[in-house]
């Protein structure tokens, strides 16, 4: 450790900066290993008995009164009572507070997978089930298990990385095929061509790849799409 060494500011950069001689070291590498298997451990349990889950991703800074805001909660709401759904959402404010308010609403379990964040700190008031992560790729994971569906609502870096982290995921068969949702073609319609004009058109994914996305305003088209993949994946809600 240096002088000028400082204690880190979250686990992740803990353990990702570890080389580092600004950031000072707290663990060992074998107490790090214990900590992350200790986090999925805990995660595995509080969710073990989770089925037909749909994750709806958004931006925390899109607060009630905003149409983004009041959309993320009639669809919820929507899959809580026509998909029958659990609503899963990293538990935070905004999009997150509205998926899970209309979860909450819709009498369906309303869940919230928190990041220990320095500038956000706990659960927003609908979510039913809070599961605390130190670390965003042990939270990763769980969105990923225990899901059936993906929705993304408008969103910044967060909702782009966990995006592309599905998308890559299904892309190279380290999972099976989920639906990719992304709501409001206004603002993910840009993204949408650039994906076919530039990274398809330059041969940089495969035919194919761009339509593992879907993109619409239609709460109907997105009811359905999760639906589907809830029966498909976990079993329709009336099989015993």
């Amino acid at each position: 450790m240096t002088d000028s060494a400082r204690r880190p500011g979250s686990a992740d950069e803990e353990l990702l900066s570890a080389e580092w001689a600004q950031v000072e070291t707290e663990l060992t590498d074998p107490q790090r290993i214990d900590r992350i298997a200790a986090e999925l451990d805990m995660a595995f349990g509080q969710l073990a008995d989770v089925r037909r889950g749909i994750t709806v991703f958004g931006s925390a800074r899109l607060g009630e009164g905003t149409p983004q805001y009041e959309l993320a909660r009639e669809l919820a709401r929507r899959l809580a009572t026509e998909a029958r759904a659990a609503v899963i959402t990293g538990g935070g404010p905004g999009i997150m507070e509205a998926a899970n308010r209309g979860a909450h609403e819709g009498e369906a379990r309303s869940i919230g997978l928190l990041i220990d964040l320095p500038f956000e700190t706990g659960s927003n008031p609908y979510v039913e089930l809070a599961v605390p992560f130190h670390y965003f790729f042990t939270r990763k994971v769980s969105f990923v298990r225990y899901s059936d569906a993906f929705v993304a609502m408008p969103g910044g870096f967060g909702t782009l990385d966990e995006l592309f982290e599905v998308l890559c995921l299904v892309q190279t068969k380290k999972i099976r095929w989920y639906p990719v949702v992304l709501v409001g073609t206004d603002y993910w319609g840009g993204l949408v061509d650039w994906i076919r004009e530039r990274v398809l058109a330059e041969g940089l994914i495969s035919p194919g790849d761009e339509d593992l996305i879907t993109c619409t305003d239609d709460l109907d088209e997105v009811v359905r799409i999760c639906t589907e993949a809830c029966d498909l994946r976990s079993g329709p809600v009336n099989a015993a």
